[in-house]
């Protein structure tokens, strides 16, 4: 497994702890060295988190040392492309979320309405044979994430789930609508996903 981090920040020696960063893996390095993460034969769990501006992920899964290469020849390995490592590798199996949030064209949704989002989980293409979602669940908050509160959610379709978002008037919700996405998938892995500001209401 592979991922980029600066100079200043390399470390040598064993990092297994950090082997879920393999979801940069490929994405290039600009101004970065490019790391390998070997696993330990024995299956294990592993934590990865993330943080893109306000939006946090938190990925729970388990993996165990690649015994086979298990990467397509338009995607292959990176020891194979630098020829630094040519042990085997695959990219892990985790559970990535993409929204349709259903806004009008000024980004916006209208309070004191029931409104649905889609929500669609896949996996890097990489992965020969991915895992099944098994369950999704959301939560919504409208006051900057300091209260939850459960959505109805129900599957549409392979890894498709609609949830419905009973919105407040718009001065119960001044900063906008927060998302907590959470699914799981038929070999226990899990993804948490919070969002602060889904959406703003007019």
């Amino acid at each position: 497994m592979n991922t980029c981090v600066s100079g200043a920040r390399r470390r040598r020696g064993a990092v297994t702890v950090l082997a879920a960063a393999a979801l940069l893996a490929l994405a290039g390095c600009d101004g970065g060295d490019l790391i390998s993460y070997d696993l330990p034969s024995k299956p294990a769990r592993y934590t990865f988190e993330a943080q893109t501006d306000t939006v946090r992920t938190v990925w729970e899964y388990t993996s165990a040392k690649a015994t086979k290469d298990d990467a397509p020849e338009l995607s292959p390995c990176i020891g194979d492309v630098v020829g630094s490592n040519m042990a085997p590798c695959r990219p892990e199996p985790l559970i990535f979320l993409r929204y349709d949030f259903g806004l009008d064209l000024d980004n916006t949704v209208r309070a004191g309405r029931k409104h649905q989002v889609t929500v669609v989980a896949y996996y890097q293409e990489r992965l020969t044979t991915p895992p099944k979602v098994t369950s999704l669940t959301a939560e919504s908050s409208f006051d900057g994430g300091r209260t939850w509160h459960p959505a109805v959610t129900k599957s549409g379709g392979r890894n498709t789930y609609t949830t419905t978002i009973d919105n407040p008037r718009r001065d119960l919700a001044a900063k906008g609508v927060g998302l907590r996405i959470s699914a799981a998938d038929s070999q226990g892995n899990t993804v948490t996903q919070t969002i602060p500001v889904a959406y703003t209401l007019r």
